[in-house]
């Protein structure tokens, strides 16, 4: 039973590598696995002590720190929900995640968060802040004293069916979705990062990603704690161009994930400011939006390991398929990999099955996928049709089973009926070496309905201009795929994760020139 549960999974390598090094805050102090342990225990007792029921959502928002990890244990180990949130939020954004997560309690830092706790003050839920100073110190959690006739913890024993996390989507076309996920969906997917990148004990990454984001969460995290290997925590609580190779050597990695535009910051230091030597890594891992080929072998070619992609979302508890280990076949450039621990299929819009090569709607199903959206029956009738659950993203599977994304299907860009994928251009756009970042995105057009647009970031040093940079688009990509308009820029607007999503992109920058109404577009 414990092997369908992140406690059991978490109770069992504590047990069997009681002192090896769990967490690292870096250059600061290591817990290890016994000691985390007990860390976790202590401040669970606490929390079902100071009237945490089971099924309760604790709201946690933290920078990437030890607290952070300690209470989000701790709060699922109490049968209670985590809920992680970015503690940039505004004050309207705490309120609406606070209340349609109904959370209970607010956990912060201990010099807290006043945008956080206003909104929670507003919804009258109790707040308490966390600190560990040291590795010898006592958990500090400002929680009132044990109700007189709480559940010892002794007495709480945690289900598969438990929901142990409750994320939202991005919300790119609505309002965000509420995503309910188990202790088996978490178990699930960490079973199968476990097993496609064949972590153990003997492996150790720093995390880069925020927690409060399923990617450096699930795969970043709770992956590594699962394999008994070790998590270091940058000091800032947060990820460091500066310190990020530091840490690694340091930490002795061995492997590390990251966001393509995080991939592309970690080139870019290296070409202007390089480390005397890297480490040997066993793999890069690179997920949450598409990896430009181009960006994939300067990275290969930089840093001397596979670097494999692979496609994820929350409603999977993130991994969906990834490209494997090169002892367990090949990585395909381009491609998101094999199907990992679940079922996939490319359906057509009536629910048959696409040959390999066909493309079709990206749709799953395994323990590691949500049973469905908080209180969203329209959005739930949506997404799980024909025994499937719907990704919204179009791609097709090609002769050996490797999965190429084509793009969201509302990001399709309809030119006059010719229907553009933002992905292809990108990845031309990206294979110039003057281009550093690059997106294409569709804006609303008289003719056509719709037109292609792209906005680049140039090298450091570059004065590319718009000419050379259709003239590039002309060499390489058929004509009616040629963005009409090049918006050079030296940033571009993406989400807390460090995804760039198109239609907020192509909001930016069509604000800039006019007073057009740009459609939403997609996921």
């Amino acid at each position: 039973m414990d092997s369908f549960m992140i406690t059991g999974i978490f109770k069992h390598v504590a047990g069997d590598f009681p002192d090896r090094r769990a967490v690292s805050v870096s250059g600061k102090f290591d817990l290890t696995y016994s000691h985390l342990h007990q860390l976790v225990e202590k401040a669970a007792y606490r929390l079902v002590a100071a009237g945490i029921k089971p099924g309760d959502v604790v709201a946690l928002t933290f920078p990437n720190t030890i607290e952070f990890v300690i209470m989000f244990l701790a709060v699922i180990r109490a049968r209670a929900t985590a809920a992680p949130l970015n503690s940039a939020y505004t004050a309207e954004e705490f309120e609406f995640y606070l209340s349609d997560s109904e959370s209970k309690l607010l956990l912060t830092p201990q010099e807290g968060n006043s945008t956080a706790q206003a909104a929670a003050s507003k919804l009258n839920i109790r707040h308490a802040a966390v600190a560990l100073p040291g590795a010898d110190s006592e958990l500090a959690l400002s929680l009132p004293d044990p109700e007189s006739d709480f559940i010892s913890l002794a007495q709480l024993a945690n289900e598969p069916s438990d929901v142990a996390l409750f994320l939202h989507t991005s919300g790119t076309t609505s309002r965000p979705k509420g995503v309910p996920l188990t202790q088996l969906n978490l178990a699930s997917s960490v079973r199968n990062i476990k097993a496609v990148y064949r972590l153990t004990e003997s492996d150790s990454t720093v995390i880069v990603l925020p927690l409060f984001h399923v990617h450096g969460l699930v795969a970043g995290l709770l992956s590594s704690l699962g394999a008994g290997a070790a998590v270091t925590l940058p000091a800032a609580g947060r990820f460091s161009a500066s310190t990020f190779w530091k840490d690694m050597i340091k930490y002795k990695a061995t492997w590390y994930t990251a966001v393509p535009t995080i991939h592309q910051i970690i080139l870019d230091r290296h070409f202007s400011n390089p480390e005397p030597a890297y480490p040997k890594l066993r793999f890069i891992r690179s997920c949450s939006a598409s990896l430009a080929p181009s960006i994939l072998a300067r990275l290969e070619e930089t840093f001397g390991a596979p670097v494999l992609e692979a496609y994820a979302m929350t409603e999977a508890t993130h991994l969906m398929s990834s490209n494997p280990l090169p002892e367990d076949g090949p990585h395909k450039s381009g491609s998101v990999g094999k199907p990992v621990g679940q079922e996939m299929a490319i359906l057509d819009e009536n629910g048959a099955t696409q040959e390999a090569n066909a493309s079709g709607e990206v749709c799953i199903r395994g323990p590691n996928v949500t049973k469905g959206y908080k209180n969203n029956p329209e959005a739930n009738r949506v997404a799980f049709q024909f025994g499937w659950f719907h990704t919204g993203d179009l791609g097709y599977l090609d002769s050996d089973g490797y999965l190429h994304l084509v793009g969201r299907i509302k990001e399709l860009i309809n030119r006059g009926g010719e229907k553009i994928s933002p992905i292809e251009v990108d990845a031309v756009l990206l294979s110039h070496p003057e281009i550093a970042q690059a997106v294409a995105f569709g804006v609303p057009d008289d003719k056509y309905g719709e037109e292609i647009n792209c906005a680049i970031i140039p090298r450091d040093g570059s004065k590319i201009e718009e000419a050379e940079v259709l003239r590039y688009c002309r060499q390489n990509l058929a004509a009616f795929k040629v963005p009409k308009k090049v918006f050079i820029t030296d940033s571009l607007p993406k989400t807390a994760s460090g995804k760039i999503q198109r239609r907020i992109v192509a909001e930016h920058f069509l604000a800039q020139i006019s007073t057009a109404k740009v459609p939403k577009f997609g996921a």
